[in-house]
């Protein structure tokens, strides 16, 4: 199980936030995941434990956005720890709004898409890996992909004019 949560855990936290799960939740929701894969440990079978947990992460990121529209709270803006010296204040600031940027334009995607789009051009997983993390055929993944990514730009596209950001 160690061995499980050192090597995922950072791809299912960023996949939970990516996918809508509010920042004040978030943290809470990867412990969800964990905690199920571990009372399901047998049933993960070799070499597809990645799989598995995504699987369980989109069923803990489906809960918790259920969970949180009925509170009808305000999701909390968590700035994100970065390792001192790395980065100063104004880099911090450009990074931070940089991410809530990213953060709107994926709320605009529908899930099927969204997760596709993250693994491929953040996690930087293969076409393969996404159709059998996702249980879908290949020819899925890549016009999946292609939506996205226009949608993804014509969203950008949007908001640059709306904001007037060159």
């Amino acid at each position: 199980m160690d061995v499980l949560l050192r090597d995922h855990f950072r791809f299912i936290w960023r996949l939970l936030r990516r996918v809508g799960v509010p920042d004040a939740v978030v943290e809470d929701a990867t412990q969800e995941v964990f905690i199920v894969a571990m009372r399901r440990l047998s049933d993960i079978e070799p070499g597809k434990e990645r799989a598995f947990l995504y699987g369980v992460a989109l069923r803990v990121a489906s809960d918790a956005r259920r969970l949180t529209a009925r509170r009808q709270e305000a999701p909390a803006t968590v700035l994100e720890l970065v390792p001192a010296g790395e980065a100063g204040p104004e880099e911090l600031l450009q990074q931070k709004e940089a991410r809530a940027l990213l953060d709107e334009i994926l709320a605009h995607m529908s899930v099927e898409i969204r997760v596709v789009f993250i693994l491929f051009e953040l996690e930087e997983m293969t076409s393969v890996d996404i159709a059998a993390c996702v249980g879908v055929p290949l020819g899925t993944v890549a016009s999946r992909l292609s939506r996205a990514r226009k949608e993804f730009h014509a969203h950008a596209k949007r908001l640059q004019l709306q904001r007037g950001i060159p």
